[in-house]
């Protein structure tokens, strides 16, 4: 799955992102938006809510990360 949009806004959900490119040579913008996502290397995966700040910094850096709906443990 794709950060464009391809996953459906659940309500109250969470997306796991993960870092697959480097950040370096990166506008200033991009390289932001990633690390407000918190993630600061590659291959690294964090679990983020589902808001629309996080979509936007998601669009913004794209072509950079991958996104999946994340399961719960419980479930």
């Amino acid at each position: 799955m794709s950060a464009r949009g391809e996953i459906g806004a659940a309500a109250g959900g969470q997306l796991r992102v993960t870092l697959t490119g480097s950040v370096h040579g990166q506008l200033r913008n991009i390289a932001a938006s990633v690390r407000g996502l918190g993630l600061r290397r590659r291959h690294q995966s964090v679990v983020v809510a589902d808001t629309a700040q996080n979509r936007g910094m998601i669009r913004t850096a794209c072509h950079l990360l991958r996104v999946e709906q994340h399961k719960h443990a419980s479930e």
